[in-house]
Order: C-alpha cells, then sequence, then structure tokens
C-alpha cells in the first residue's frame, strides 16, 4: 500500500490510471507524444519573442484539432517534468481556446471541459481492458472509503455534493436574472476545502509517494479558483462581464470536483496507508467546517487518543537541561503553547521539526512534521521560502519580516535564523504574530 511510485504528473496521474500502463504504450504513441511535446514548446516559445497569439493559434488547430484533449495535458505536463514553469505552460490555456467555437465565452469553456472530461473518460476506459484487475481495485477501494463513515474521503465528497449543489443553484439563479451576490460569498467556503487538499493531501502524495502532479498542478488551479471568487465577491458591478466571471469560475470548480471525485481521492486511496488517513482525520479538525458538514470517524478517535495518551506518559518522564535552567518536557510544552505567537522551527536540511499547539491562522498539520518544508508551501510560494532560507544559510540575512492582513487583521510574520554560540546555521524558526492588539492600542491613544 505505502511503497513509493517514482511518478511525475503524466496521463497517468490526470486520469487516476495505475502507472504500469505506461510502459505497455506503443512505441508508436511515445514518438507521437513526443512530437506534441516539442510543438508545444514551439508554440511557447514564439509567445514568448512575441508572436501574435492568433498566429499561433492558427498552427494549434492545424497540428491539435484531432487530437485528444488528454494527450494535450499530457504533453503539457511533460513541459512541465523537463523544466519548464508551470507560468509559462500555463500561457498555452489561450491557444487551447481556439479548438473550440462556442459563440460565448462560457460556451467555449464548457466546450472544453467536456472535451476534457470525455478524453479522461476514454483513457479510463483503456485502463480497464489493459488492467482490469487494477482499475477495479482502484476504483472499488475509493468508493468504499467515500462510505466509511467519518473517513476524511467521506468528508471531502459530502463537501463536493454540496459544492455540486452550489453551482447548479447559482447558475440557476443567474438564468432568472436574480441577484447571487449572497450565494457567491458562501460558496466560497470552497477556499477551506482546497486549504485541506493543499496541506493534508498534495504534500503527503509527492513527498512520501513521489506523486507531484496534484501539487504541481492541481494545488495551481486551486488557488487561482479561491482568488478570483474572492475578486468577484469584492466586485460591485455586476454587469455582463461579471456574469461571465462568475460562469466561468463556477465551471472550474465543478471541473476541479469531477477531477478530486475521478482521479484524486482513488490515487490516494490506493496509496495512503491507514495510519496516513488517521492523521489527515485529526489535522482536518483545525479547518472551519464547511457549510456546517462535521463528521466522527469512531476508528480514527480511538487510534488518536491512544497516541496522545502514549505521548502524555512518556513526557512526563523526561527533562531538559539547558543553558539557563532545566525543566520537563511537560512544562517546556506548556511554556511554548501559552505565547500567543505560532512557532514553527525548520532545521538545517530544510524538514519541519516543530510547531507549536493551539489555534493558529497559518495551519500547521502535524503530519508536516519531519516533512521538507518547501512541500508544504503551493508552487508560487515555494521559490520565495528557498530565497529566504538560502540567505540564511549563506549569511547574508539574519532576519526577514513580513507584514501581512489575514481575516481582516495585521499579522507579522518573521522568519529568522537560528545559529548556535559558534554563528553555525541550526534551521529557521518562524513566528506569526497577531498585531491587532497593537493596532487597537495605537488607535486609541
Amino acid at each position: 500500500m505505502n511503497k513509493k511510485m517514482n511518478l511525475n504528473w503524466s496521463v497517468d496521474e490526470i486520469t487516476g490510471n495505475m502507472p504500469d500502463i505506461s510502459s505497455m504504450r506503443s512505441k508508436e504513441f511515445q514518438v507521437k507524444e513526443t512530437s506534441n511535446t516539442e510543438l508545444l514548446k514551439d508554440y511557447l516559445k514564439r509567445l514568448g519573442n512575441g508572436e501574435d497569439l492568433e498566429s499561433v493559434k492558427k498552427d494549434f488547430v492545424q497540428n491539435f484539432s484531432d487530437v485528444e484533449a488528454s494527450e494535450i495535458m499530457k504533453a503539457e505536463q511533460e513541459l512541465i517534468k523537463e523544466g519548464t514553469p508551470i507560468t509559462e505552460v500555463q500561457k498555452l490555456c489561450d491557444v487551447h481556446s481556439a479548438l473550440f467555437h462556442g459563440l460565448t465565452k462560457e460556451e467555449k469553456i464548457a466546450n472544453a471541459e467536456k472535451a476534457v472530461e470525455e478524453s479522461l473518460k476514454k483513457e479510463e476506459r483503456s485502463e480497464m481492458k489493459i488492467m482490469p484487475d487494477a482499475y477495479v481495485r482502484k476504483h472499488e477501494l475509493a468508493k468504499a472509503l467515500r462510505e466509511t463513515k467519518g473517513h476524511p474521503l467521506y468528508s471531502f465528497t459530502e463537501e463536493n455534493e454540496k459544492f455540486s449543489k452550489e453551482i447548479s443553484d447559482i447558475r440557476g439563479a443567474l438564468e432568472k436574472g436574480e441577484d447571487v451576490s449572497k450565494k457567491i460569498s458562501d460558496f466560497r467556503q470552497i477556499a477551506i476545502h482546497y486549504a485541506k487538499k493543499g496541506d493534508l493531501i498534495y504534500p503527503l502524495l509527492k513527498v512520501r509517494y513521489e506523486i507531484s502532479g496534484p501539487s504541481d498542478v492541481m494545488w495551481t488551479v486551486d488557488d487561482e479558483i479561491r482568488d478570483e471568487l474572492a475578486a468577484i465577491d469584492k466586485e460591485s458591478n455586476h454587469d455582463e462581464e461579471w456574469i461571465n466571471r462568475v460562469q466561468a469560475v463556477l465551471t472550474r470548480a465543478d471541473e476541479m470536483i469531477y477531477k478530486e471525485n475521478n482521479i484524486l481521492f482513488p490515487i490516494c486511496a490506493v496509496n495512503f496507508t491507514v495510519e496516513e488517513w488517521y492523521g489527515i482525520y485529526e489535522d482536518a479538525k483545525d479547518y472551519a467546517l464547511v457549510y456546517g458538514i462535521e463528521n466522527r470517524w469512531e476508528e480514527a478517535e480511538k487510534y488518536v487518543q491512544d497516541k496522545k495518551n502514549r505521548h502524555k506518559a512518556a513526557i512526563n518522564e523526561s527533562e531538559i537541561v539547558m543553558g539557563g535552567g532545566h525543566m520537563s518536557v511537560a512544562q517546556l510544552e506548556a511554556m511554548l503553547n501559552t505565547l500567543p505567537i505560532e512557532i514553527t522551527f525548520i532545521d538545517d536540511n530544510n524538514i519541519n521539526r516543530f510547531f507549536n499547539e493551539g489555534a493558529k491562522v497559518f495551519k500547521r498539520p502535524g503530519m508536516a512534521i519531519d516533512r521538507e518544508v518547501f512541500s508544504c508551501h503551493p508552487p508560487k510560494i515555494e521559490p520565495m521560502v528557498r530565497s529566504i532560507i538560502e540567505s540564511f544559510k549563506n549569511h547574508t540575512r539574519d532576519s526577514v519580516p513580513v507584514w501581512m492582513e489575514k481575516q481582516g487583521k495585521p499579522f507579522l510574520v518573521t522568519y529568522y535564523a537560528v545559529r548556535d554560540k559558534k554563528g553555525i546555521y541550526l534551521g529557521t524558526v518562524e513566528v506569526v504574530q497577531d498585531m491587532q492588539f497593537a493596532k487597537e492600542h495605537f488607535t486609541s491613544i
């Protein structure tokens, strides 16, 4: 169950196929894939050199009009595998639209999504023929977990069912010309669902099982949907363009539901161990409820409580001696949890080693302990984190303060280089502090 698979985000992974299928493909198909990849590389290069988009679209239609949508996705993922930045590959989305000839923007998007969905279904039928036992096992296992009361996949699926209903309701209201502002605001709860995927599922797939596609691609799409919903919610001018944007983001959210249910969840089902599911269940409690959906998994509750009891017994017998004194592990743990700050320590090998406990604005799932810190951040944030840590290691900086607003409050996030008395780098500590109290204090003076 927990054997590592050396996978990248290929069409096998996109469709939820088992990895062995790729080795069964014909040489002719592999040559075809290579040709498609080289063509897409050429399109990107031409766009980068400033060539007119319409000119590139024309050639794209000529070469890809009879190509399955999933094959195009495969070629794009090969580009990512070879090191092409995701932001560059995403430029091809504008080129894709040339294949779909709906009269409106919504029709084009709908046709595109339909083509991809049909292509994915075709790939699944292919898997059924080549490896029927593996295909059946994967989807039966995913179905069983989705039907297990309280299991994370049960809750994720229940949330998706609610999202699907809300999408249908919003679309219906738009057709009637009704105001959907309140519905859009409520629908933004999907960001909580995406945050749980980003913190609890994507990093585990990437680090433990070397399945990098979801974290490289799906995570980025999640963020784009979340950000677009936030922008739409803030917009006061609900004109035709606004309605078009609503329809477009609903289509993307709807397609993500399909990908989760038919691709992501089956991949997780055949890889994650029961202990990992227990961890996901426990960590998910730190997130706000989605539409009030809350489930209890008794099997996991017992496991987690037993683990906590063992931890409590162990720390009661331990004492730490330091230069400034000594205290028990229980005392140290309680002291760190009392401080009104969020603390994260990453060691000199970039591994998450410690989080203090308590309610957090920036979620820190327990499963992230002993995992590389970079895997815990979405693709667009990872370069910044790498840059900060590298500057600490080469002694060009000792701290990096970052001010931001979250949940309507000001926060100060400070990264500090941790060094011993000889100046040797031992790691990085991140400190998050809610500065609302300071704002209120100085405002009242």
